[in-house]
C-alpha cells in the first residue's frame, strides 16, 4: 500500500504540505495540544466517532487522516456529495470483513451534513457495533444539520478558522517547499494572508498561483490584487455564518455599540446578504430591543426598508447603515417583548375565560337582562379620566405584564402607569 502522505509529481502545494503528524497541524492547538480532546483520545487508545465542525481550510481532512494513522486503522474516505447508498453498503461490508480480520476502519465522510436523514440513519448500526469509527466533517452547525441519533453517538469537535499567525507559519513552510522566496513585498505578503480569510488551503493555492504567474517579478499590493483579484469573505447566506453574523449584529445593536454594529452589518452586506432578510430583522429589533423606549424606531425601520426598496444597492446601503447607527444609539427596552410573552402564556393556559359581563355590549334586551354592560363606567366621563375597573376575565386575578423600565419615552409611560396604579388602589379601598 502506498504511503499515506507520499509526495507525487504534479501534486498541488496544499497536498504536498499536508501535515504528516499532529504536531505539524497549525492553528488547532486547543484540540491537538496537551489535554486536547483528540490528544486524549489517541493517548487512551479509545478513538470514538466524532464530527469535526469548522470553516473551510482549517484542517478537518488532515486531522481525520492523522487520527487513522495514529490509531493504526484503515482510513476510508467518502463524500456526501458523490456517495450513494450502494457505495455506503459496500464500504460497510468491507469494514465488516476488515473487523473479522482484526483491523479497524475509520470512515471519513466529508460534508456529512449533505446526507439526508435516511442516509445518516444508515450509519447508526455500524457505529454502534464497532464496524466503523465515523469521522464526519462539516462547515455547518451539527445541531441543525445532523440527526440527533447520530449526534448522540459522536462527539462534536470544534475547529477554528486559522489565525493570521497560523497562516504565516503555513506561508513559511510553502516558501521552504518551493525552495525560493515568495515573489511579494512585505505589504503584499500581509495582503495575501488577509485574502485567505482563515482558510489554509486557499492560502496555499494562492501562493502556488503567485509562484506560477508572477513571471519572476516581485509584486506589490496592487500587483497581487490584479493577479489574484479579491476573495469575498467566507459567508454562506444559508449557512452557519449567516446566523452567526445576524446574531452578532443583533447583540451589538442591543448592547448600544454602533461601531461593532456597523462592522457586522458591513460584513453581511459585503457577503451578499439578502437585504430583505436583513431589514426584516432590523425591524424586529426595533420592537424587541428598543420598543416603547423610542417608539419612532419602528417607523424609521419601515421607512428605511421602503427607502432601500426604492434606491437599491449600493445607494441604499447607506440607508441601512444609518438605521443601524440610529438603533444602536437609541434607548433600549424589552418591556413590551416581555409583557407580550407573559400575556401569551396566560392566554394559552387559561383557556376560554369570558370577559367580565360589565364590559360586554348589550344590543338586545335578553343580553341586558343577563347583566351585559351593567355597571360599566365610561372612562372619559370620570373625574380622573380613569375608572379603574377590572378588564380581566372573572376567575383570573389581575396581572401586571407591562413594566416600563423608565428609559427614553418609557419614562413618561412609567409615570402614567404608576399614577393609574395609585388611583386603582384608592378606588379599591
Amino acid at each position: 500500500m502506498p504511503e499515506l502522505f507520499a509526495t507525487k509529481i504534479g501534486t498541488p502545494l496544499a497536498e504536498r504540505l499536508r501535515a504528516g503528524s499532529l504536531s505539524d497541524v497549525v492553528g488547532q492547538e486547543e484540540i491537538l495540544g496537551d489535554n486536547g480532546v483528540i490528544t486524549n483520545m489517541l493517548e487512551s487508545g479509545n478513538v470514538k466517532s466524532m464530527v469535526l465542525w469548522g470553516p473551510p481550510g482549517c484542517g478537518k481532512t488532515t486531522i481525520a487522516k492523522l487520527v487513522a494513522k495514529y490509531a493504526d486503522a484503515e482510513f476510508v474516505s467518502a463524500s456526501a456529495v458523490f456517495t450513494g447508498v450502494a457505495e455506503l453498503k459496500k464500504i460497510f461490508a468491507e469494514a465488516a470483513d476488515r473487523r473479522l480480520a482484526g483491523r479497524r476502519t475509520i470512515l471519513f465522510v466529508d460534508e456529512i451534513h449533505r446526507f439526508n436523514k435516511a442516509q445518516q440513519d444508515s450509519f447508526l448500526p455500524y457505529v454502534e457495533d464497532g464496524t466503523i469509527t465515523l469521522i464526519g466533517a462539516t462547515t455547518e452547525n451539527p445541531s441543525f444539520e445532523l440527526n440527533s441519533a447520530l449526534l448522540s453517538r459522536a462527539q462534536v469537535v470544534v475547529l477554528k478558522r486559522l489565525s493570521p499567525e497560523a497562516l504565516k507559519r503555513l506561508l513559511v513552510r510553502a516558501t521552504t517547499e518551493m525552495g525560493k522566496p515568495l515573489p511579494l513585498d512585505a505589504d503584499a505578503t500581509d495582503a495575501l494572508v488577509n485574502m485567505a480569510d482563515g482558510d489554509g488551503r486557499y492560502l496555499l493555492n494562492l501562493i502556488e498561483y503567485v509562484y506560477d504567474f508572477s513571471k519572476g517579478k516581485t509584486l506589490d499590493k496592487a500587483g497581487l490584487a490584479k493577479l489574484a483579484q479579491t476573495r469575498f469573505p467566507n459567508y454562506d447566506k444559508g449557512g452557519d455564518a449567516h446566523y452567526n453574523l445576524i446574531s452578532a449584529l443583533h447583540k451589538a445593536v442591543r448592547g448600544s455599540d454602533p461601531d461593532a454594529a456597523l462592522y457586522w452589518v458591513s460584513r453581511m452586506i459585503a457577503g451578499g446578504e439578502d437585504m430583505k432578510y436583513l431589514l426584516r430583522r432590523l425591524t424586529r429589533m426595533s420592537v424587541e430591543d428598543i420598543g416603547l423606549a423610542e417608539p419612532a424606531a419602528l417607523t424609521r425601520a419601515i421607512a428605511s426598508w421602503q427607502a432601500y426598496e426604492r434606491m437599491g444597492s449600493p445607494e441604499g446601503d447607506l440607508v441601512v447603515a444609518q438605521l443601524v447607527i440610529y438603533m444602536a444609539t437609541a434607548p433600549k427596552s424589552n418591556a413590551s417583548y416581555a409583557a407580550f410573552g407573559k400575556a401569551l402564556a396566560d392566554a394559552k393556559s387559561t383557556g376560554s375565560l369570558a370577559p367580565p359581563a360589565h364590559i360586554l355590549n348589550a344590543p338586545t334586551k335578553m343580553m341586558k337582562d343577563l347583566g351585559y354592560g351593567k355597571g360599566y363606567e365610561y372612562d372619559p366621563d370620570t373625574k380622573d379620566g380613569f375608572s379603574g375597573q377590572n378588564y380581566f376575565p372573572d376567575g383570573l386575578a389581575r396581572r401586571e405584564y407591562y413594566k416600563p423600565n423608565g428609559k427614553g419615552y418609557e419614562a413618561e409611560l412609567k409615570k402614567r402607569i404608576d399614577h393609574w396604579t395609585e388611583l386603582r388602589k384608592k378606588k379599591a379601598t
